[in-house]
């Protein structure tokens, strides 16, 4: 009876994490030499964005590194997961692009990890598209807001930020264009259903349009291959399709289907904070080490 305990697919998965765990808790984890702004961006629906965005961002802080999440998201659920108020009342990412604050005066701190901070998002922020066309430099609003923020933590002797996360709507508007002129990096998460690559030519082209155009230091660094399950043929080819398509920019580390990770954010947590000895925890925090060591990658042109 034990010995076939021990063979059950049960028992392996659970050997396999304690392996990964005990791999994940002797890595060196080194600092980045300067900030990484990273936009999170993926035009479809239901890829897992602002999940990624706030689990990735959630991980890196437990690996110790100082970050910074910006919700841009009319939505604020990144706002919400991370356990940051975002009333209609409170000064948010729409007060810093349109009336000029500064991010120092609306910025707040996740309540489960102190080196974690958030930019809210409000419902405010569903009118700014309109709003900022009118205004001057309306696509290098964010970029110039971020900058100020990054010297303003230098002058005031707080840690530098190590990781900027961006979190974007579902759509290539005006809010996204200046996600993309403010980072320097793009990590796109692709989820491994059918039709995975669907209106991705369209996302890489925009592009490439900000990098000719606005950016040009800008780079598709990172793909994050989301709810994962290893036990379908399908999921196997999509992980194909994808490495083939995008090459090294493609973690090891994927993202599976996790009742854990959907239920997080009903309790204004990451999944790390919610549930940390979960498989979707663990994940997580394997993707975000990934992304420390991934840094001197070559970028991906489309």
């Amino acid at each position: 009876m034990t010995d076939s305990l021990s063979e059950s697919p049960l028992a392996a998965q659970l050997q396999d994490e304690q392996r990964r765990r005990r791999r994940l808790s002797e890595m060196s984890l080194e600092r980045p030499e300067s900030t990484r702004i990273i936009t999170v961006s993926n035009q479809k629906g239901g890829v897992g964005k602002t999940t990624t965005t706030v689990n990735l961002a959630a991980a890196l802080a437990d690996h110790g590194f100082n970050v910074l999440v910006v919700d841009i998201d009319p939505q604020g659920n990144a706002s919400t997961g991370l356990g940051v108020p975002h009333s209609a009342e409170t000064d948010s990412i729409y007060d810093v692009l349109i009336d000029d604050l500064s991010i120092a005066e609306v910025v707040g701190t996740s309540p489960d990890v102190e080196n974690l901070q958030v930019v809210p998002a409000t419902i405010h922020l569903a009118g700014a598209e309109i709003e900022l066309v009118s205004l001057v430099a309306r696509e290098q609003r964010l970029q110039r807001s971020l900058d100020e923020y990054i010297r303003h933590r230098e002058e005031t002797g707080q840690p530098r930020l190590d990781y900027v996360f961006i979190d974007c709507p579902p759509s290539l508007g005006l809010l996204t264009v200046n996600a993309f002129v403010a980072a320097k990096e793009v990590l796109i998460p692709i989820q491994c259903e059918y039709y995975a690559l669907e209106g991705l030519s369209q996302l890489l082209n925009n592009i490439n349009l900000i990098q000719k155009h606005l950016n040009p230091a800008l780079q598709v660094s990172t793909i994050l291959l989301t709810m994962y399950d290893a036990r379908t043929n399908l999921a196997a080819q999509v992980v194909h399709e994808v490495k083939d398509y995008f090459g090294d920019e493609v973690l090891e580390s994927k993202i599976p289907r996790s009742v854990r990770i959907a239920e997080a954010p009903s309790y204004q947590q990451s999944v790390i904070s919610y549930a940390r000895d979960s498989t979707g925890a663990l994940a997580y925090l394997e993707a975000a080490a990934e992304i420390v060591q991934h840094s001197d990658g070559p970028p991906f042109v489309g």
